[in-house]
């Protein structure tokens, strides 16, 4: 049986305002130029851009795009999530990223809460098999996960409850992306593993956002970044090719496609994706 060709996701966050909405659907319309086979659409803290989200899903799916909207278990209204998987199946959207979720600022995380297991067990026992279900898994560990074999658990908790395929936090060591398939597979995990793949536009920014999600930057990479300080054409430039390198050995190690974290921009995926020959072969 032949191996599926790899597939190539790319995520956006719902923006705040007409002049974002405006950008985004130019920067949606590019990369489906492109040939991205398909998009996800984050839900916010706490479902806080839920409405905006849907709007997005729903318009680019009407667009013709494969289109995955974002489910967060966080301060979530089954009601609500009842309605939406509804309004999600009666429009033929078919994939799900279900996930935990932020919780809101100014909130505290209550200390038995409902996980994104929960929300996937809810989904099955709501739709059946209808949705194709991602979840999320940390190659680097989640920021409140102490060892990877809880790291493990967690994450078979979420298959067993009936998610099909799952989607890395990103990170910029490969060897920690296939060390972790190899353990998922050792403890009884098959499904596919897609790499999240963050770009690299600002050190700064991605060293916050990093700490906060426990994603690792290793020292090498952090100390060449640094040092480019405010040359930012320069940093783009190679964090481009670190990146692509990444990407590429991904792809030729097995990896089953690539998730662009996009930030709500075409050109650092265009780059990288131009840089692996991909453009003119999809």
């Amino acid at each position: 049986m032949a191996a599926m060709a790899p597939q190539f996701s790319v995520e956006f966050f719902p923006p705040r305002t007409e002049a974002g909405r405006g950008k985004l659907d130019r920067v949606h319309e590019e990369l489906t130029t492109l040939g991205v086979d398909s998009f996800s659409v984050t839900y916010g803290a706490g479902g806080s851009t839920k409405e905006s989200t849907k709007s997005i899903v729903l318009d680019y799916n009407a667009a013709g795009s494969e289109v995955a909207p974002h489910l967060s278990s966080t301060g979530q209204d089954i009601d609500v999530a009842g309605d939406l998987l509804n309004d999600y199946r009666d429009a033929g959207i078919r994939r799900l990223v279900v996930l935990r979720g932020d919780t809101p600022p100014g909130q505290q995380r209550a200390s038995k809460g409902f996980y994104a297991r929960d929300l996937v067990e809810f989904v099955r026992r709501h739709s059946g098999d209808h949705f194709h279900i991602k979840v999320a898994c940390y190659p680097d560990l989640h920021p409140e996960t102490p060892n990877h074999a809880l790291e493990i658990k967690y994450f078979r908790q979420k298959i067993d409850a009936g998610a099909n395929s799952a989607i890395t936090q990103y990170f910029y060591n490969a060897d920690s992306y296939f060390r972790f398939v190899d353990s998922c597979r050792e403890a009884g995990i098959d499904v596919p593993i897609v790499p999240g793949i963050m770009p690299i536009t600002n050190f700064d920014k991605l060293s916050a956002f990093s700490d906060k999600c426990g994603a690792k930057i290793p020292d090498w990479l952090a100390s060449r970044l640094a040092g480019f300080g405010d040359d930012e054409a320069g940093l783009r430039r190679y964090g481009d090719e670190v990146v692509s390198e990444l990407c590429g050995r991904l792809l030729e190690g097995g990896a089953p496609g690539l998730h662009f974290y996009s930030l709500n921009q075409a050109g650092p995926v265009r780059r990288i994706w131009e840089n692996l020959g991909l453009s003119g072969s999809r």
